[in-house]
């Protein structure tokens, strides 16, 4: 969610970003309120954007950072008629309608009228508003920061910006690390591997390098918030393609694949385990089926040692 709300809130922001830079260019008493509000002149940005507001009434961002400059100068009642009306004006030319509720709800937590407040908090939450420092900072919560649906809502927004601090995220954080890979029936040193957190920890990244020979791999695994699931999109130096689903059993991260046509002919259905065996001591187990499930064999059964505890046993 993340990802996409920053994309849409930058691509809807670009025709706002353009309409301004023309404005700025060929107009001076633009020029000079920008430079206000950049400095956080707010009793002069006001005053300027008031005007021109008057000279341009269908202008949203003329409108959005008067509202802005005005709720810094405390001056809540104008903050909210100019913050719905740069909403109204702004909807269709790439305003956030989340950003508009943020600052109308706090706005109205400024005159305390805190049903308000809190009813359009959480539509900007609903609408995947994401700034937490906002919240954090903004004195016009702070009669509200012990409020229960405040309470809530702050945790919402904080979501909305970090979501894969969600506990499923962390169900596979075992496998994070630096592993010697071994052979469970024999011991041999079959590779290594490096396992880390990426993308603000949405991504379990395995970089695998076999122990002899050119081949390496990546996968990456994540947790699939819309289908409740976990999955492992699989890729390596010989072309090799595999996408596994599944989930957390216990101590057991258990991938599956579809029963998938096989270049040779016929088909493969594959079962893939990752045993939690303590901090140290992973083991990876897959498992193939050429009858739909019926029978299966061994396709390879590996242990992964956690490198700094070979090290302190050597």
């Amino acid at each position: 969610m993340r990802l996409s709300f920053i994309i849409v809130c930058v691509s809807a922001l670009m025709p706002l970003a353009a309409h301004a830079q023309t404005l700025a260019t060929s107009d001076p008493a633009v020029t000079d309120a920008d430079k206000a509000y950049s400095a956080h002149q707010w009793a002069d940005a006001e005053s300027q954007y008031s005007a021109l507001v008057k000279r341009q009434p269908d202008n949203p961002r003329f409108f959005y950072r008067l509202a802005v400059s005005a709720r810094a100068n405390k001056h809540y009642q104008v903050a909210i008629e100019s913050m719905q009306k740069a909403k109204v004006l702004g909807s269709a030319k790439g305003l956030p309608v989340s950003l508009a509720d943020y600052e109308i709800a706090a706005s109205y937590a400024g005159i305390g009228k805190d049903a308000l407040a809190l009813q359009f908090l959480k539509s900007s939450a609903d609408g995947g508003f994401l700034q937490v420092d906002h919240l954090q900072n903004d004195a016009e919560w702070n009669s509200l920061r012990t409020n229960d649906q405040f309470i809530a809502l702050a945790r919402q927004v904080q979501h909305n910006a970090t979501p894969c601090d969600d506990a499923s995220y962390k169900q596979f954080d075992f496998w994070l690390g630096d592993w010697s890979v071994a052979q469970a029936s024999d011991g041999a040193h079959v590779g290594s591997s490096h396992i880390s957190k990426e993308m603000n920890g949405c991504v379990v990244w395995e970089n695998w390098t076999a122990a002899s020979g050119p081949d390496f791999g990546k996968s990456y695994n994540t947790f699939n918030s819309n289908l409740k699931r976990w999955e492992q999109y699989w890729v390596d130096s010989s072309g090799g393609v595999i996408f596994f689903h599944g989930g957390l059993k216990g101590d057991v991260m258990d991938y599956w694949t579809d029963d998938e046509p096989q270049s040779a002919g016929g088909t493969l259905l594959r079962h893939l385990q990752f045993f939690n065996l303590g901090r140290d001591k992973v083991r990876q187990y897959s498992q193939g089926s050429s009858d739909g499930g019926k029978t299966w064999r061994t396709e390879y059964d590996l242990i992964y040692t956690r490198i700094e505890a070979t090290s302190s046993q050597n």
